[in-house]
């Protein structure tokens, strides 16, 4: 596992992080198989695992509770993500401060998220929506801080909505926050516009998430993909996303080396780009471990496959379903 420098925090993290999302309270959740996979990750060089309060209200952050706990003599990285008060994801213009982290939310929910993983600290404290606006207010920065300076946590960052890079660049040119969190993959790569230059400039670090396009850039989604009643992913691939996304996955298939995978060329064409610090694929189950976790050792793919792979760049715009 190759490591990457965590913006001007100076920590040397796994490239390749572990998302815990999935393990939160996705259907088919098992948490002795999250433990295990999580276990591999460790095995296999991982440092770096992100998590939320929102996964699973808290379930996900006992089970990295459990895993700090499980290797005391080992550095691992623990980020997670304080929800909007008002619950809602994505975040919208009209929602200010107050909608979603007064101060008094902020203390209680770091407090709760500590008290979940039965942690003294966290890494990386995250707000898991943002507006640019509020960087205008700043009762939040203010809080943040004076819980940093108890030792609640070491550094502090936001998560900003699907297909919006835009809405942190502020955020990012404030100097005020130490990571930013944003979608980027083979299809979604518009945050090299103004995002990436403005991280590079102030030195913030960058967790590329959603790699594989919630499932779409693994190669296994067709427009008869169904999953259980109550999963989220049957409210994100409503009909005409799961049309289109799978005709934009089919049309990459021809450009899989034939020693590789979908799931692997998507993860290295992100390791190709400096700018990001880690990648936070979701995984739930051993095997996805071994084979996300090997990429980092490949490397980045060959520059005339990365000159292709940019011609897929697919541009959208949020819509109701797009959370």
């Amino acid at each position: 596992m190759q490591t990457r420098r965590f913006g001007r925090l100076g920590w040397q993290v796994s490239e390749i992080g572990y998302g815990m999302w999935g393990m939160g309270g996705w259907t088919g959740s098992d948490d002795d198989e999250s433990m295990q996979a999580l276990q591999l990750a460790v095995d296999l060089g991982c440092t770096f695992f992100d998590t939320a309060w929102g996964y699973g209200a808290g379930h996900s952050e006992g089970l990295l509770g459990d895993l700090v706990r499980n290797h005391p003599d080992k550095k691992l990285y623990t980020a997670t993500k304080i929800p909007p008060k008002n619950f809602q994801w994505p975040s919208k213009r009209e929602y200010s401060l107050d909608d979603c982290f007064p101060p008094d939310h902020i203390e209680e929910y770091v407090t709760k998220s500590l008290k979940n993983a039965g942690l003294g600290s966290y890494d990386l404290m995250q707000f898991h929506t943002w507006e640019d606006q509020w960087i205008q207010d700043d009762r939040w920065i203010h809080k943040m801080n004076d819980l940093k300076s108890q030792g609640l946590f070491h550094g502090m960052g936001i998560s900003i909505n699907r297909w919006e890079p835009w809405n942190g660049v502020q955020a990012v040119q404030s100097g005020l926050i130490d990571s930013i969190q944003v979608i980027y993959n083979i299809f979604d790569q518009n945050p090299e516009d103004e995002l990436f230059p403005a991280c590079e400039k102030q030195d913030v670090a960058v967790i590329a998430r959603v790699p594989f396009d919630e499932g779409s850039l693994t190669g296994n989604l067709t427009t008869e993909s169904t999953w259980p009643q109550g999963d989220w992913r049957n409210t994100y691939f409503v009909p005409e996303n799961l049309k289109s996304s799978v005709e934009h996955a089919d049309a990459l298939k021809s450009l899989v080396p034939k020693e590789m995978t979908m799931p692997e060329m998507a993860l290295r064409f992100i390791l190709a780009n400096p700018t990001v610090s880690t990648i936070i694929p979701g995984m739930r189950k051993p095997d996805h471990v071994r084979s996300n976790m090997a990429t980092s050792d490949a490397g980045p793919l060959a520059k005339d496959l990365q000159t292709k792979l940019r011609g897929h760049r697919w541009d959208r715009v949020p819509t109701e379903w797009s959370q």
